[in-house]
């Protein structure tokens, strides 16, 4: 794979950068691959080659490309830190892929390292961004160099998830209001680094469990001359670790001198971030878990349907605070919906129902308390509708049984 032909474009609109990337042993075409922001944001995205590496080298690797090439000097410190994830990925998922040449010229001295210190995080309106930014807030002064000031929404990764789509417009402008009342400004980032391959990629596989880390790293150093330290919020805490994209032991490796990425409360379980997310009513009125995109409506942005909703109702409602999530329309949730919905496929899902058991117990609510020991001895037990479902999340996105039910009706 080469990259080459680093370009910028602004208008009175929006602003871009862009490279040329070419595959070589893949049988595809070449593709203009892009980072663009909003045009308040010009002197803020840069051509930085570090970007580009991070956003095409593990899709390289797991592609079959013998090499990144770039025409264009890059960190040595983040050539290091992707040798060490790509080890790292074949040691966590075998097969018959080996870690690729990255040819470069090496940066003599980092460009970045005389801008003042400032922090930025992802920040996609969920559960673990709030969370990430409101513990932040809690814990750092606002003249802090960690503290958060910048958000920034990635959108471009699901299928039509771009600026002219409406409905996504409903999510952006929720996320706005939030980071409004949260007092950090919103930087919205469009980008095809993932979706350029996403068909290579049909099931999310490599998205989930090797990439999403390195392509958030990606779009932070495409920020590089804003932000000294950009966080990612944490999916699995450390009771829970599994292989995943973005990890504890990934996400720093996408770090320079001047741009640290930060791996963030991996020390707090899902309930610890609903219950700080709680604590914050604008957050309530806006809150989006979902990926369903049908579902993203002005005022309602989750279907209240899929296993991720539901698991969220259910922990909220255990907090005594679901009837004020205005983004959710039912406000209650019955054993019956649990146990259809909810089947576990690791030992985290399996964490956030079981730490719900107490709080469901002390509301008299034995109802559900009774559905999660059955969803988890279910998991354990290994039931064959337990494992098609799972297997069906795993490798199949869940389209699978969705076919099914569609054959059948």
């Amino acid at each position: 794979m080469k990259v080459e032909n680093f370009i910028k474009q602004t208008d009175k609109v929006k602003t871009r950068v862009s490279a040329t990337v070419i595959w070589e042993n893949c049988d595809r075409p070449s593709e203009e691959v892009f980072f663009e922001t909003t045009a308040e944001f010009e002197d803020d995205l840069v051509i930085n080659p570090n970007a580009w590496l991070l956003a095409c080298t593990l899709a390289a690797m797991r592609y079959g490309e013998e090499r990144i090439a770039i025409d264009a000097p890059i960190s040595p410190e983040i050539r290091d830190g992707l040798i060490n994830s790509m080890k790292c990925l074949i040691d966590w998922h075998g097969g018959n892929r080996k870690v690729i040449d990255i040819e470069a010229p090496i940066e003599k001295k980092d460009l970045f390292l005389s801008k003042p210190e400032r922090a930025g995080a992802l920040f996609s309106g969920g559960i673990d961004a709030l969370a990430m930014v409101r513990d932040n807030h809690l814990n750092f002064p606002q003249d802090h160099p960690r503290y958060i000031k910048d958000g920034i929404l990635v959108y471009g990764v699901l299928e039509g998830e771009n600026e002219y789509d409406p409905s996504f417009q409903n999510v952006v402008k929720a996320v706005e209001t939030m980071a409004q009342n949260a007092g950090i400004e919103l930087i919205q980032v469009y980008t095809n680094a993932y979706a350029h391959f996403r068909d290579l990629d049909a099931d999310f596989s490599f998205w989930r469990f090797e990439y999403h880390g390195s392509f958030l790293a990606a779009i932070a150093h495409a920020f590089a001359s804003r932000f000294s330290y950009a966080s990612i919020a944490s999916t699995y805490d450390f009771a829970n670790l599994e292989p995943w994209g973005s990890h504890p032991l990934l996400d720093p490796l996408y770090s320079t001198t001047s741009l640290r990425i930060r791996h963030e409360n991996a020390a707090l379980s899902r309930l610890e971030k609903t219950q700080l997310v709680g604590d914050w009513d604008v957050a309530l009125k806006h809150l989006r878990v979902c990926n369903e995109k049908e579902s993203y409506r002005q005022g309602n942005y989750n279907c209240g349907n899929c296993e991720k909703c539901v698991r969220t109702m259910t922990a909220f409602l255990s907090l005594n605070l679901l009837d004020r999530i205005a983004t959710f329309k039912e406000k209650d949730v019955s054993k019956e919906k649990l146990v259809d919905t909810c089947y576990l496929s690791d030992s985290y899902e399996e964490n956030c129902y079981r730490e719900l058991i107490e709080p469901l117990s002390n509301l008299g609510r034995y109802d559900l308390v009774d559905g999660i020991h059955q969803i988890i001895r279910r998991y354990h037990e290994q039931d064959l509708k337990g494992i098609v479902k799972r297997l069906d999340r795993l490798f199949f996105d869940g389209n699978l049984l969705n076919i099914g039910k569609k054959l059948k009706s």
